[in-house]
């Protein structure tokens, strides 16, 4: 049986995750999903609307050579007298003793892990209700506002997740998801009396993953809501640690920026915590992009931009989805009075398919001043916040999409355990194949959507 994560995106970032289970052993394979407009990755302060090019194939390689170095000294040091399995494509670690440690925690935390059991069912419909809602509001974005659609498209490290810094976030992040989501799964299995034969963890390259194989017997044995409490709880503990690290990240100016794309509850956590900064009106110039279609247009440094094609730039300062070639109407505020541009959008050097008005820009006038400043995150280095931005974000919707009916995801296995025996065997795999063949259509228009306005792109 195969089982699987998904995470999809918000407004402002994302990210698609997939994990598997093959006989029962869940095992976490990662894909990430970004958008275009993910500001919470560029400086704050004055950020060039030019990126630097990069090189596609140095990340693949680089990949290739600290996977080459790790299979080698894997293979000198003969981890496999420690119960590694070392294969040229995976290295994979098996604990017989995990379902011992778990009883023991339990034993510890019982009052504490069957209110979180029983909070999982319940959280595993409110998840799966949000995840529909999150990507059937960004196709109605799609046609009814372009401008607010979220491009999401596949991230495989080393290959669209090429940037060094989001890549580092990215493979740090992962073990910790990974712990937090077999966890609890495995804590729920102990507490309904179904054994772990194994856990342990893999690495597939640039891949981690984590696993855990509860007892096929005992499992099928399980009464309904232990199922489902099992089922549920590995996306329920990503969900409530990613609500943990939220609160710690309240004081944070960057954090708003990602909860701009989180529908319904990420506006008003923004205007319960955090103050706009200055008049909100725009986005500074602060350099003209030599032979650009801003430079014939007559832009000029200090000016304002307050809005392209109509739509106002404020809050993070995003500009709309540009196509080269294409167009646009550029309001500016020069010396507070308002003047109207006309000007070629041109072409992204290393990504012909976007476009760029062409000016670097201080974003100083738009962000976000927390409300609490219980961290000075001044003092602290700017690679730990960014990742736990990251951290925060993965964890979040991995719990979130996860919860999807499809065949690969514990949603998929929560709807199945729920009208299982209550009709015929052919009625509920029927009924099955049509919940899956309509998830996977508004899940699938999502990425056609994305690839019809943004084609495919790297971070």
């Amino acid at each position: 049986m195969t089982h699987a994560i998904i995470l999809v995106a918000t407004r402002s970032c994302a990210i698609f995750k997939i994990d598997f289970l093959l006989g029962y052993v869940e095992i976490i394979n990662t894909r990430f999903i970004v958008t275009d407009k993910c500001l919470c990755f560029k400086k704050l302060t004055i950020s060039l609307e030019l990126d630097s090019i990069l090189n596609t194939y140095e990340p693949i390689i680089y990949v290739l050579i600290a996977w080459t170095v790790i299979f080698i000294s894997a293979k000198a040091i003969k981890l496999e007298k420690y119960g590694v399995e070392i294969k040229p494509y995976s290295l994979v670690y098996k604990n017989k003793g995990v379902n011992e440690v778990l009883i023991k925690i339990l034993a510890k935390t019982k009052p504490i892990v069957s209110v979180f059991a029983n909070v999982s069912v319940i959280a595993g419909f409110i998840m799966m209700s949000y995840a529909f809602y999150f990507l059937l509001d960004n196709i109605s974005n799609y046609f009814v506002a372009p401008s607010t659609f979220a491009p999401l498209t596949l991230i495989i490290p080393g290959v669209t997740l090429v940037s060094a810094g989001p890549l580092a976030y990215f493979l740090l992040s992962i073990p910790i998801v990974l712990v937090m989501h077999e966890g609890g799964h495995g804590i729920v299995a102990a507490l309904e009396k179904i054994k772990i034969k194994t856990g342990g963890f893999a690495i597939f390259i640039a891949m981690f993953a984590g696993f855990v194989e509860p007892d096929e017997e005992e499992f099928e044995k399980a009464k309904k809501i232990s199922k489902l409490r099992v089922i549920g709880a590995g996306a329920t503990s990503n969900v409530l640690f990613a609500i943990v690290l939220g609160f710690i990240l309240l004081s944070n100016p960057i954090f708003p920026m990602m909860l701009e794309g989180i529908p319904l509850f990420g506006e008003p956590i923004i205007s319960m915590f955090y103050e706009t900064l200055g008049n909100n009106e725009g986005v500074k110039i602060v350099g003209i992009i030599e032979n650009s279609g801003a430079e014939q247009a007559g832009l000029l440094e200090n000016d304002i931009i307050t809005s392209v094609n109509g739509i106002p730039i404020g809050g993070t300062g995003a500009f709309p989805s540009l196509s080269p070639g294409d167009t646009a109407n550029v309001f500016v505020l020069r010396d507070g009075q308002p003047l109207d541009f006309e000007l070629e959008i041109m072409p992204s050097p290393d990504d012909p398919e976007r476009g760029l008005v062409g000016i670097m820009r201080d974003n100083s006038l738009a962000g976000y001043k927390p409300v609490m400043n219980f961290i000075d995150w001044s003092n602290v280095g700017e690679d730990v916040h960014m990742f736990l931005l990251w951290l925060w974000m993965i964890s979040f919707f991995i719990g979130i999409i996860n919860m999807l009916p499809l065949p690969i995801l514990d949603g998929g296995k929560f709807i199945h355990i729920i009208i299982d025996k209550r009709i015929s065997e052919k009625a509920v795999q029927n009924t099955m194949w049509v919940i899956y063949a309509v998830t996977f259509i508004i899940f699938g228009l999502n990425i056609a959507l994305t690839y019809v306005k943004s084609g495919w792109f790297t971070i």
